[in-house]
């Protein structure tokens, strides 16, 4: 099955975002179909916000890493680290993933939704079986936040080549199932809380990534464990050493 393929199931595909080869690691264990990489994770990894294009050779190094699993992996390349579709489609094309997200903001604001629609035709004429997901940000930075506005920044996307359309911040029913019905390709969102992927699937959503929750999730964790001892209470539970030692033995052997 393809990743494409993965797109027309019964429920919507869950993607989990990793940051790192043990994070990837260890969703592709339990069982999931495909991986995505979380950018806000890369970057607070190496010490950076979110944005701003310093995680280009990053993302790049990881990509490279995570060709390995035994699964497609879906790579957020953010706006593609730069202005120019061609230069912007040379990386892509350098990437050895099955997918990329694009997305149509840089430092906190909405571009040309024109000059996104070239670099997605520049990245779908470069890599033609590539999944390219357009990600919309108007509801995510509260800006052109209303169906019509992010439907018609789609439509330019799709016409350009766009695979699928990523719209993180979208959350009330009735806004995700007019964009899924108006939108001709998957439709995209991040984790909303009070609705199972069933019910999104009702609602038209083709495919639901958890972003950087895994990332924040495990940073509270990291905290929870050192203040549980500092403060004498029950330490939670984790993967055994030699459980996670040995899934990375397994990766190294098979380089």
């Amino acid at each position: 099955m393809t990743f494409h393929d993965l797109h027309a199931g019964p429920v919507p595909l869950l993607l989990p975002n990793a940051w790192d080869v043990g994070s990837a690691l260890a969703v592709v264990e339990v069982g999931f179909p495909a991986v995505g990489t979380t950018s806000f994770g890369i970057h607070a990894a190496a010490g950076s916000p979110d944005g701003g294009r310093s995680a280009r050779d990053a993302t790049r190094e990881l990509a490279v890493r995570l060709a390995r699993l035994p699964v497609p992996v879906s790579v957020d390349v953010e706006d593609g680290y730069d202005d120019d579709p061609e230069v912007v489609a040379e990386y892509v094309a350098g990437l050895p993933v099955a997918g990329v997200n694009l997305e149509d903001s840089a430092d906190g604001a909405l571009v040309d939704p024109a000059a996104v629609a070239e670099k997605v035709s520049a990245i779908a004429g470069r890599c033609p079986d590539l999944f390219v997901n357009a990600r919309v940000d108007t509801y995510w930075f509260g800006q052109d936040a209303t169906v019509r506005a992010t439907v018609d920044r789609a439509l330019a996307y799709v016409a350009a080549g766009a695979d699928g359309i990523f719209v993180p911040g979208a959350a009330a029913p009735d806004q995700l199932r007019d964009l899924a019905r108006e939108i001709p390709v998957p439709v995209n969102v991040l984790v909303v809380p009070g609705l199972s992927l069933a019910e999104l699937a009702d609602l038209g959503i083709r495919r639901v990534s958890t972003g950087s929750l895994p990332y924040r999730a495990a940073i509270d964790t990291a905290v929870a464990v050192a203040t549980s001892v500092r403060d004498g209470r029950a330490v939670p539970t984790a993967t055994p050493y030699g459980v996670v030692q040995e899934r990375l033995r397994r990766y190294e052997r098979e380089a």
